[in-house]
């Protein structure tokens, strides 16, 4: 009996010092998750939330990306390009009708080494390029040679372009972020379905609010200009109520009357290409050392572009990036992928290893190796956009966005040996300053961060993060909304996935 006694008093113990070490869940005052998976979201004075960011990706999260059947085949020549071989399948598939949902159909490149001394052009939809796999001796394409050049090139053709007389104005004074509507002054003409752009105006008493016609300056430094911060969020009109109009994206940069208020106006974008995929193959590009800069500096650029997807793709030795997506890139997916072992000086504007300049787009899954700004945005990229789990290694720069107001992008469950910063960059580049605003930092974990709120119109959130707080390039502004800072255990553990299996469990779309 006694030895049970004491059996049990260790047993006891032991459970004791286990419980004592798991961490205790906690919520964000921010955020709240009932038992049943539905988020209520708390407002702040102006009626700002945490914005949905649940619908980016390929069709807004709504479709899994398809398996197109494979309408040709191809081999590696063992020449020294494939590079003709390639582009005449492409065209000649370029040349069928689609079917009834915009595929024409897969390119399947066998197992092997494909040489391509130039670009690989995709510019006609419904189109996927499919490897064996993007392992060493999987499916391979070396981009051959010293030209600088992206290794495949997506995109279609056209820019957007403003419907005549649809333009209309916002009624409301305030417009908080998060909203999925808003009074017009008038609704006439608009109906469910229209793709709309949501007009955010760039006004001098903003940019002067914001201070940014104040960065300290030194040779090259340009002061931000109103004219140039005009911000077009590109939506779509879900219903009408009269003179209240829903869209299928909230707003991610609040929409103020005493900064010239916002409008909304219908468009077109005549030939920009969709359903276009780039699948299970890898990427080489040759170098002469490590600090060689003349040779393939992206593996895929995509542009002019919605609802595509690049998955299972594997870059190594490229200067810039695995994948880039340009301006007019939305509604992406890029997943389980990597960037490994960028070849270039390491400085500006390079080694940008998954970019994203585009709307509406979802990274997702992916790692990187010596690079400088792994997940990042340029200036004035326009949300909500998503990095979700992704993981840098042997960094030499930051992550998060890099300049000039970058607006609405969730980085979750983001994993760096370097640090994350949502910041004010001053007179850095050409004068970066304020890099983004309304940028939430979910359950990070880095070896120091620095989130900082600009002077006006926008709130950055750090939530969760494991890891140093840094004072970034201007320890002397505000802080941003930070919370449970190296507190383990942030229910949910993820943001993206809560919102989503919330949104699918109420079957919205």
């Amino acid at each position: 009996m006694k030895f049970l006694r004491v059996k049990m008093c260790v047993a006891f113990f032991a459970a004791l010092i286990l419980f004592s070490f798991q961490p205790a869940y906690w919520q964000s005052k921010f955020i709240k998750v009932d038992q049943d998976g539905t988020i209520s979201y708390i407002p702040d004075e102006k009626g700002n939330i945490i914005p949905d960011f649940s619908r980016v990706g390929y069709h807004k999260g709504n479709r899994d990306i398809p398996v197109l059947p494979i309408v040709k085949t191809l081999s590696p020549s063992g020449s020294s390009t494939d590079e003709a071989a390639i582009q005449s399948a492409i065209n000649e598939l370029s040349k069928r009708d689609p079917d009834k949902n915009g595929f024409r159909g897969a390119i399947l490149l066998k197992k092997g080494v494909y040489k391509i001394p130039g670009t690989i052009h995709i510019n006609a939809s419904g189109i996927v390029l499919r490897g064996e796999g993007d392992e060493q001796y999987g499916t391979k394409l070396i981009a051959t040679g010293k030209d600088k050049r992206n290794l495949i090139s997506i995109s279609g053709q056209g820019s957007l372009a403003e419907v005549t007389g649809s333009r209309r104005k916002i009624a409301d004074s305030y417009v908080p972020v998060g909203a999925f509507s808003f009074m017009l002054e008038s609704a006439s003409g608009l109906k469910a379905g229209d793709k709309i752009v949501v007009l955010r105006p760039g006004t001098k008493n903003w940019i002067s609010d914001i201070k940014m016609d104040q960065i300290v300056e030194r040779q090259g430094t340009k002061q931000w200009q109103a004219k140039e911060y005009d911000l077009h969020f590109e939506r779509e009109i879900t219903k009408i109520e009269g003179n209240k109009v829903f869209i299928d994206n909230p707003v991610v940069m609040a929409m103020e009357a005493n900064y010239g208020g916002g409008e909304i106006y219908k468009y077109s974008f005549n030939n920009r290409i969709a359903e276009v995929g780039i699948e299970n193959m890898r990427f080489e590009s040759e170098y002469a050392n490590d600090t060689d800069e003349e040779h393939s500096w992206i593996a895929v650029e995509i542009n002019k572009a919605e609802n595509c997807w690049v998955k299972n793709v594997t870059s190594k030795y490229f200067a810039y990036s695995c994948v880039s997506l340009e301006n007019d890139a939305k509604f992406i997916t890029i997943r389980d992928s990597k960037c490994l072992d960028a070849k270039s000086v390491i400085t500006g504007g390079r080694r940008y290893s998954f970019n994203n300049d585009g709307q509406l787009n979802l990274f997702m899954n992916l790692e990187t190796t010596e690079g400088r700004h792994d997940f990042v945005t340029g200036a004035k990229v326009l949300g909500p956009n998503v990095f979700y789990n992704c993981k840098a290694s042997q960094t030499h720069a930051d992550i998060g966005p890099h300049h000039r107001w970058a607006v609405g992008t969730l980085y979750d469950n983001v994993q760096t040996d370097g640090a994350i910063n949502v910041q004010d960059r001053g007179k850095m580049g050409s004068g970066h300053g304020w890099s983004g605003a309304n940028q939430v930092v979910w359950n990070c974990k880095a070896k120091e961060a620095a989130v900082q709120n600009p002077w006006a119109s926008a709130k950055n959130y750090c939530i969760g993060f494991q890891g140093k707080k840094a004072g970034g390039a201007f320890p002397d502004r505000t802080d941003g909304e930070w919370e449970g800072h190296n507190q383990p255990g942030l229910t949910p553990p993820s943001l993206y996935r809560a919102q989503l299996e919330a949104r699918q469990n109420s079957k919205e779309e």
